[in-house]
């Protein structure tokens, strides 16, 4: 068997401490979603002001994720641990204890913060730590992961919200990070190579700027129209500043993201693939609660058990992936993953009204997860391996940012084309009611996302299985 990257002591340990810490911070990503009426009656805040504890905390992602890379070429990889769990704890402190929305929001973005440090992180270190044959193995793990944080936070937070209180929530999040804190001290070492590169100010102003401004303009396009300055001018703006910070790289001996990852066609494939998971993820994340709770007019908690069954199987089914990975290949993993991903799509299609039975809903929830956990870790192990060693940092850095926007566009467009959808049906059929037209309103959305699904399965017959690079 091949020595990993870089030897370390204790490589299951300090897998562990990245893995607990970047799902509890995906798990925090999602889990005040359904405590946000109950802040709002608390703080007496409007809807679109707790909206933004979900929307600030995927814009300080969005903004941090692509400077990861700069930070691990300044900071020690146990520095960077220390600091991300340090900074988790204050943030879910801030939460527990907030006198007012203004501390709870900033406790979002402290614990924000904390996330968009360590996820990435994750990412490159268990690529560096562990041998290439493990690899497969351990990327099962970081899909679960990286689909089970978010998709978990509704239905967990959903149990905490009824039977204690939403700051419940924050008080597990402090117990959690300050066990991992202790780890962190005794299991962690340093993988990375401190060259502390001068920081460009451009580069630094048209990331912050242009990643920022295009995920507040996707999280604001749920609530406002395309139309809105609000929307298009940040959208707009982000865009322009991305072209620029893309142009700037290209032009630098030491860019702050190596854009050279995506000369490799399986790097870029891969991402796409993942870009596409992600999006149906977040969008079926919010559109199955949202149909269950105001459709077939379920509780909270209830919504959140039905979305159990199909996480569950997934947490099963990663591992098994990951296991078999260096035997099956990406290529076939994921052509079965999105053919599974299209035929639940396709069932939510034909069969989403206001009388739909809520075992086909349980059961078509079980197939599109087992589809994601055949997508989602071959699509980035397989764009991965297609990386040198010394770009681990930089293709992890860019298929982070490109995963959290995605994220934040499934989420908008899907709310975006439920309310199109309502609206539509609600001209057609004046006199229709609340169950019908909102149910119409989830079938629009549905459509988009399928159409990602069959672009998703296109992509997959051009997948190549990488060689995995060791040493």
């Amino acid at each position: 068997m091949e020595a990993p990257i870089f030897n370390v002591k204790s490589p299951k340990g300090m897998a562990a401490v990245l893995m607990i810490s970047t799902f509890v911070g995906l798990f925090g990503e999602t889990a005040l979603n359904m405590a946000l009426t109950n802040i709002m009656d608390d703080f007496g805040v409007s809807a679109a002001s707790a909206a933004w504890l979900t929307t600030g905390y995927l814009l300080v992602l969005a903004v941090l994720v692509p400077l990861s890379s700069y930070l691990v070429r300044w900071f020690t990889t146990r520095q960077l641990v220390v600091a991300a769990v340090v900074f988790a704890v204050i943030g879910s402190l801030l939460g527990a204890l907030a006198p007012n929305f203004a501390v709870l929001l900033a406790g979002r973005f402290v614990q924000a913060l904390a996330t968009g440090i360590i996820l990435p992180l994750m990412f490159s270190v268990v690529m560096l730590i562990f041998p290439v044959q493990k690899r497969g193995a351990v990327m099962g793990i970081v899909g679960i992961i990286l689909t089970a944080g978010p998709a978990l936070g509704p239905s967990i937070a959903g149990l905490i919200v009824s039977s204690l209180s939403w700051r419940y929530i924050f008080w597990i999040m402090v117990v959690v990070y300050a066990v991992v804190i202790v780890l962190a001290l005794s299991k962690v070492d340093n993988v990375s190579n401190v060259t502390r590169p001068k920081i460009d100010l451009l580069s630094l102003i048209t990331s912050t700027f242009g990643f920022g401004g295009v995920v507040f303009a996707l999280a604001t396009l749920a609530e406002q129209s395309i139309t809105k300055p609000i929307v298009w001018v940040p959208l707009v703006v982000g865009f322009v500043l991305l072209v620029v910070f893309g142009i700037r790289q290209t032009k630098m001996d030491e860019p702050m993201i190596d854009l050279s990852v995506f000369k490799s066609p399986m790097f870029s494939l891969g991402v796409a693939l993942m870009v596409a998971t992600m999006f149906m993820i977040l969008s079926v994340a919010i559109l199955v609660p949202m149909f269950l709770k105001t459709v077939l007019g379920f509780a909270a908690l209830t919504a959140g058990l039905c979305m159990l069954p199909g996480n569950i199987l997934n947490i099963i089914m990663s591992p098994i992936v990951g296991t078999n990975f260096d035997k099956v290949g990406a290529k076939i993993f994921t052509r079965i993953g999105f053919t599974l991903i299209l035929v639940s799509m396709i069932v939510f299609l034909t069969t989403i009204s206001a009388t739909t039975a809520t075992w086909i809903i349980i059961v078509n929830l079980c197939v599109f997860f087992v589809g994601v956990s055949m997508t989602i870790m071959p699509a980035q192990t397989n764009a991965m391996n297609s990386l040198a060693p010394h770009k681990f940092a930089d293709g992890s850095a860019a298929l982070n940012t490109l995963t959290q926007i995605a994220g934040a566009s499934g989420t908008a467009v899907a709310i975006t084309m439920f309310t199109i959808g309502q609206q539509n049906y609600i001209e057609k059929f004046n006199n229709a009611l609340p169950a019908e037209f909102l149910a119409h309103g989830v079938h629009s959305a549905f459509i988009v996302v399928t159409v990602v699904a069959v672009l998703g399965l296109v992509g997959s017959f051009f997948v190549k299985n990488s060689k995995q690079v060791g040493n």
